[in-house]
């Protein structure tokens, strides 16, 4: 696969949600951008919170802007916290830098990346991996 279509970014979608519902978590927003950082498709769950879709977006956002997963970025923020502080500057605010921002690879191919928000950063995460891999894809949080 050499990029994301619209209906594998759906069945990531789809089944992250599934997750979100079996694990009985809070409700969550999840986005999913190709490699371009086009918003290929977002979902809220009923009752999510202000800014959710915002912080789903930032945390996707961040893991496709650094090459790197959302938790491997996190771990940079506590280590080079100047320099993730002056890249989100950079970027406008627009990087969030804790898990639950997910790269999406097909073998060594970048497709894009999924950002989860509404639990904890540890759920958001766990349900951004499962919707990628049921996609058949590779997931890397960092």
């Amino acid at each position: 696969m050499s990029e994301l279509t619209l209906d594998v970014a759906r069945k990531i979608l789809d089944a992250a949600l599934a997750k979100a519902v079996e694990k009985k978590l809070k409700p969550l927003v999840i986005t999913v951008l190709d490699a371009r950082g086009a918003v290929k498709v977002t979902a809220a769950q009923d009752g999510t919170s202000l800014m959710r879709a915002e912080i789903a977006h930032g945390k996707a956002y961040g893991a496709l802007a650094m090459g790197m997963g959302s938790r491997a970025l996190f771990q940079r923020a506590q280590e080079q916290a100047y320099f993730v502080s002056a890249v989100n500057s950079l970027a406008e605010g627009r990087l969030v830098p804790v898990p639950g921002g997910v790269l999406i690879q097909s073998g060594t191919t970048l497709l894009g990346a999924v950002g989860v928000s509404g639990d904890t950063s540890d759920n958001d995460e766990i349900c951004a991996i499962a919707g990628i891999e049921a996609a058949g894809l590779k997931a890397n949080p960092g």
